[in-house]
């Protein structure tokens, strides 16, 4: 079973659909995927699960729009067993700060992004709350370019030319009709890549973690 929390209702009624989309493109069948996953409202930075609940966690795209980021990661270590493993992905250093010296729409809205991680900073974060780093990747490199063209075009304006094209062949990309572009991120994702990965693990005998763990 997988867990998925969300904050906005809108936002958990999309999570079934886009689990059924996936059935479909995956040629998976019907309620395969869906009908494996429960969506929760909550809050990340009081998540409404006891501690040592979950064997994996992941907190995608989430740190950058909260500011309360050290309480996210300390209800994520509380809610994972000993041994778990935690993957964190935020907006990597190098694209962010053009993105935001390009455009001050790009992060200055409401639930918009409101501090900029290096690998450093993030690593730290996992660390001081008792998470220890495994390893860390980079993705989404061809998405890059396309949110600094939307910048300069204006975030909100979905129909300037080159924002069009790009954006068709990206979608042409990520649902895997364009192998050539595939491979081409593949390649850029270590220099280029949009997003920086984290994985951490739980450490069954680190006394934070298990005071953490004690709080409900």
């Amino acid at each position: 079973m997988v867990t998925c929390v969300e904050l906005s209702t809108e936002a958990m009624r999309e999570i079934p659909i886009a689990a059924r989309a996936a059935e479909e493109l995956l040629g998976l069948e019907p309620g395969g995927l869906s009908m494996r996953i429960r969506v929760v409202k909550g809050d990340a930075r009081s998540l409404p699960f006891p501690a040592c609940s979950f064997d994996a966690l992941i907190a995608s795209e989430v740190l950058e729009h909260v500011s309360e980021d050290r309480e996210v990661l300390a209800e994520l270590a509380r809610v994972a067993r000993p041994g778990a493993k935690i993957a964190v992905s935020v907006p990597r250093f190098f694209p962010e700060v053009v993105s935001w010296f390009l455009s001050l729409a790009y992060h200055d809205a409401e639930g918009g992004h409101i501090r900029i991680y290096t690998r450093r900073l993030l690593s730290e974060r996992l660390t001081s709350i008792g998470l220890r780093p495994l390893g860390v990747g980079y993705a989404h490199a061809l998405h890059t370019p396309y949110w600094w063209l939307k910048c300069l075009a204006g975030v909100d304006n979905h129909s300037a030319a080159p924002v069009a094209a790009y954006h068709k062949r990206l979608v042409a990309q990520m649902m895997g009709e364009a192998p050539r572009l595939e491979r081409l991120e593949q390649r850029l994702n270590p220099w280029l890549g949009k997003s920086l990965a984290i994985y951490a693990e739980r450490q069954a005998g680190d006394v934070e973690v298990r005071q953490l763990a004690g709080r409900r």
